[in-house]
C-alpha cells in the first residue's frame, strides 16, 4: 500500500477531522475544547496552523492524521482553555496551542516535522520563542525538543493538574533549511 504524507495550511474542509483527533486527544483528560475555539484560533493566525495530511492510494482515501494550532501571545501567557480568541497579539512569541497526532501514526516523527515547520515560520515571522502548556505528562516530550518549563509561570487549573508552561528561544535558522513559501 502506497501512502503520501504531506504538511500544508489548514482548509475548511480540514475541520471535522481537527475536531476528531481533538476530541480523541483530549475528552478522556477533561481537555477538549469546541469546534469554534479551536477554528479560532486558526482564524487569529492562520499561518502558523497546519495539517498533516495522510493519503492512502489503495483505495485512494485523505484524511487529517495530525494538526497544530499556533498563534502570536505575549510570552508568559497563554489562551484560555475553550475560550475563542478575540484578538490576534503581535508578540515575539509563537504559542503552540495544540499538536495532535492520530494515534496509529504516532511514532513516525509527525510531531517533530510539524514542529520544524511551525519554528520555520515563527522565525520567518521574526518570533524570538516558541511556548507552550504541556499537559498530562509530555513535558518530558517538549523536552527532548528543546523547550523548558517556568516553574514561575503557573498554568491554569482547567489545563490539567500536571499542565506547565513551557518555551523555547528561536535562534537563526539551521544552515541549508529550505526556505519557507507563504502558500505553505
Amino acid at each position: 500500500m502506497a501512502e503520501e504524507l504531506s504538511i500544508r495550511r489548514i482548509r475548511p474542509d480540514d475541520w471535522d477531522g481537527i475536531v476528531a483527533l481533538e476530541s480523541r486527544a483530549y475528552a478522556p483528560l477533561g481537555l477538549s475544547e469546541q469546534r469554534a475555539a479551536l477554528e479560532s484560533r486558526a482564524r487569529a493566525s492562520p499561518a502558523t496552523c497546519f495539517v498533516v495530511e495522510f493519503e492512502s492510494r489503495a483505495p485512494l482515501r485523505r484524511r487529517v492524521a495530525a494538526y497544530a494550532l499556533a498563534l502570536p501571545y505575549p510570552r508568559f501567557r497563554y489562551p484560555g482553555l475553550g475560550e475563542p480568541e478575540q484578538e490576534a497579539f503581535r508578540a515575539g512569541n509563537l504559542h503552540l496551542h495544540d499538536l495532535v497526532v492520530a494515534e496509529e501514526l504516532r511514532r513516525r516523527g509527525l510531531a517533530a516535522r510539524l514542529l520544524a515547520r511551525l519554528e520555520v515560520v515563527a522565525r520567518t515571522q521574526r518570533h524570538r520563542h516558541v511556548s507552550l502548556v504541556a499537559v498530562a505528562g509530555s513535558e518530558s516530550f517538549w523536552s527532548r525538543h528543546g523547550f523548558a518549563v517556568h516553574r514561575d509561570v503557573a498554568a491554569e487549573r482547567h489545563y490539567g493538574a500536571r499542565a506547565v508552561y513551557m518555551s523555547k528561544p528561536l535562534g537563526a535558522p539551521p544552515h541549508g533549511s529550505p526556505p519557507h513559501h507563504e502558500g505553505d
